[in-house]
């Protein structure tokens, strides 16, 4: 009989009564998610099963008991759709974070690895996830580059990388489909990859943001079956009605008041509404949370305990296809968490596969990574700048005038029009306006910078860049000052990666993200300090206006998928004609 087995008998055995548990916890509080029932009852635990829910003092053989009495207890909390690398944190340090708030399992796409690395970027999710506490599931990156043609990341995948990485055991299926024009006009690549998706019988993950209509229903023929990318709570309400399963995220707070009304007026809330993260910067999950944040906002605005606590629980299992997690019954896995009080979460302890690993926000055991795993260094692959390469500049025009297409806005972009005065081929910027650059780094194609005005965010008093830019991660920089913009980009060539402020010559805060560009091999506590100055600082160079004028914004300002403008490494390109604009409308020189 092997090992499996073995374990297996164990635990039928100790259910019996036969042989003793592992493990019993007493006078818990269990919250029942398939019932909604908050009842007492007492839970053995054989190896890293549950092995019996029994009522209260009805078994006393264990080799280990925990009186919790007092405590409410969960099924450990699952992350539907999350990019670890927005926490900038490699793995096992994330892992430390998230497994002392309750998470105990997280569908992780690793698109912005993979936009740096291609498969290589997956092999190091999966490799450097290895054996963690924290259950880790990979999926496989769809959006490698987001919008082909618009933008160059570091890799291309089509269907052949597709079949390659849905061949591997740990990957569980299709991330996110991003390319929803490629979907609806039925690209070849598109097709190809949705069809191994298919073929693998896996999970084929959305983000049908602004879809609706026809288009929303042509999107989940293709073989869609969820999404996070939530704009309102009609929007929610429409995909949940087209059969969706939706993720709701906590990266927009501002939307779940009305989602969580619109919700508890359904006649009964389905199993297809699951809970994510998606992005999380370092200093907001250690300081608020990752999931754990977001249920409490969901019960602040309304939502009833259990149901947001199912959210998290039964419905991620049925939705990521783990018949062994998401409930507290017998034979599921023992990842659980308790809680003592329903009014506001906070995790008190945290059982992963039947041990006890974290109490009072406090890791029991250390976590290692695996030793064979070496971080990806060295992916900025560009030579030091000049002041010089931060102009903008008009081909055919040294001393004129000439009328400019810009990017309007943040997040939802417009095309607006502006004409500016030439002076010695230099464009002078107008008020209120500021330049955004964009230069690839990943040494597939000449580096010539592109650079456009951008309106809406008003006059930016220095510079701001980045490395981590979603998705092709090619290096950013906005700002009204060439020489700023330059010794913040080059800040981040010479340090690998990762963000910069500078204004007046001075920097002012710098985050290094050698890991790929994106990931930092600082400490939690201490990456989290450094990110959160670099916050607080920017407001010294940008006036933010939320929702959408925030500080996160400009990790996604090069988002060519979305609908509107936005610049990448290619040029300035509409989201929605998937077309490369030229900016000038038209150019007159002085005699």
């Amino acid at each position: 009989m092997c090992k499996k087995e073995q374990s297996r008998r164990h635990v039928v055995q100790s259910a019996k009564g036969d042989i003793p548990f592992d493990l019993l916890l007493t006078n818990a509080n269990i919250i029942d998610m398939v019932t909604g029932e908050i009842r007492p009852a007492d839970i053995g635990i054989t190896g890293n099963l549950i092995a019996s829910v029994h009522p209260t003092g009805t078994r006393t053989d264990a080799k280990e008991t925990h009186n919790l009495s007092g405590y409410f207890i969960s099924p450990g909390l699952i992350d539907t759709h999350v990019h670890l690398e927005s926490s900038h944190l490699p793995p096992v340090r994330y892992a430390e974070i998230v497994l002392t708030q309750g998470t105990t399992t997280v569908f992780w796409d690793p698109h912005e690895l993979a936009n740096v690395l291609g498969l290589d970027g997956v092999r190091y999710a999966i490799d450097a996830s290895r054996n963690l506490p924290l259950d880790v599931m990979v999926a496989a990156p769809s959006s490698v580059p987001s919008t082909p043609g618009l933008e160059m990341s570091g890799a291309d995948f089509e269907g052949e990388e597709m079949s390659t990485m849905l061949s591997w055991p740990e990957v569980h299926g299709v991330a996110e489909v991003m390319d929803m024009f490629g979907v609806l006009h039925g690209s070849e690549r598109m097709e190809e990859i949705l069809e191994a998706g298919l073929r693998s019988g896996k999970l084929i993950e959305g983000h049908a943001r602004g879809l609706k209509g026809a288009d929303l229903q042509a999107y989940l023929a293709a073989g869609v079956t969820s999404d996070h990318e939530l704009t309102s709570a009609e929007d929610a309400l429409e995909k949940l009605r087209a059969g969706l399963t939706l993720e709701i995220r906590g990266s927009h707070p501002y939307l779940l008041p009305d989602i969580v009304t619109t919700l508890k007026s359904l006649p009964h809330l389905s199993s297809q509404i699951t809970v994510c993260t998606d992005d999380v910067p370092p200093d907001m999950l250690l300081e608020k949370g990752g999931i754990i944040a977001l249920l409490n906002l969901l019960i602040e605005h309304g939502m009833p305990v259990t149901d947001a606590l199912r959210f998290a629980t039964l419905n991620g299992a049925i939705r990521l296809q783990r018949n062994d997690l998401g409930l507290i019954a017998a034979g599921r896995k023992a990842n659980l968490v308790t809680f003592d009080s329903l009014q506001t979460l906070k995790a008190h302890s945290v059982y992963v596969a039947g041990q006890k690993i974290a109490e009072k926000g406090k890791l029991l055991t250390t976590i290692h990574s695996p030793s064979d795993v070496l971080p990806p260094r060295e992916t900025m692959r560009l030579s030091p700048i000049t002041a010089d390469d931060c102009q903008l500049r008009i081909d055919g025009v040294n001393n004129g005038t000439a009328r400019l297409r810009h990017i309007q806005g943040a997040r939802f972009t417009q095309w607006g029009e502006v004409d500016v005065e030439i002076n010695e081929g230099v464009v002078q910027l107008p008020d209120n306006f500021s330049l955004i650059r964009v230069q690839h780094r990943h040494a597939r194609h000449e580096s010539k910078p592109q650079i456009a005005l951008l309106a809406g965010w008003g006059e930016l008093r220095g510079a701001i860049a980045t490395s981590y830019s979603h998705d092709s991660h090619n290096l950013v920089a906005l700002g009204r000052d060439p020489q700023d913009m330059a010794i913040a980009c080059n800040l981040l060539i010479e340090s690998g990666g990762g963000m910069a402020l500078v204004q007046n010559g001075k920097v002012l805060a710098h985050v290094a993200m050698p890991i790929a560009g994106m990931l930092s091999d600082l400490p939690a506590p201490e990456l989290a300090a450094q990110f959160r100055q670099l916050r607080d600082l920017s407001s010294e160079i940008a006036d933010w206006e939320p929702p959408y004028r925030v500080f996160k914004a400009i990790e996604g300002t090069c988002l060519a998928c979305n609908a509107g403008p936005h610049l990448t490494d290619l040029g300035l390109t509409d989201g929605t004609t998937r077309q490369i604009v030229d900016a000038v409308i038209h150019r007159n020189e002085h005699a």
